[in-house]
């Protein structure tokens, strides 16, 4: 009985130990973690400006483009509001999928004879970096 006493203290002392070890090790993970929280901005991450680039060079022939399908669909406010509003939507989606947040505000949409002015501003955003880029087109109704 005697070497049974001593064979159940030695595993008790071998769980204690395993128990200390895996404390440690989730303290040392943690300690690495929050080390990486305070990382000063990166310079070769330019995601914002990639981003900001794609939403200029497509923001106006989108917006005809949903226009042209759009047409006959309702008044010519109701077309432009329309297409306006689906690519809002999809930059919206766009940025998400770069991970990148892109946030469409004051949509101003106006007719003005034949043609469709839409304007808003756009905030792009990501933990790094934030841009506000001014987003304008006009365009000929069909």
């Amino acid at each position: 009985m005697i070497e049974n006493n001593r064979n159940d203290d030695a595993q008790m002392l071998l769980a204690t130990g395993v128990v200390l070890l895996l404390a440690l090790l989730s303290m040392a993970i943690y300690g690495v973690k929050v080390v990486g929280m305070g990382e000063p901005y990166d310079s070769s991450d330019d995601a914002v400006l990639q981003t900001a680039a794609e939403v200029d060079h497509v923001w106006e022939l989108t917006i005809q483009s949903r226009i042209t399908n759009l047409a006959g669909l309702g008044t010519d406010f109701e077309i432009c509001n329309d297409a306006a509003i689906s690519v809002q939507n999809d930059l919206i989606r766009h940025g998400e999928h770069r991970g990148v947040e892109v946030i469409l505000v004051d949509l101003n949409v106006s007719i003005e004879g034949s043609q469709c002015h839409v304007s808003a501003e756009a905030g792009i955003a990501d933990r790094n970096s934030r841009m506000l880029l001014m987003l304008d087109a006009t365009i000929e109704l069909p």
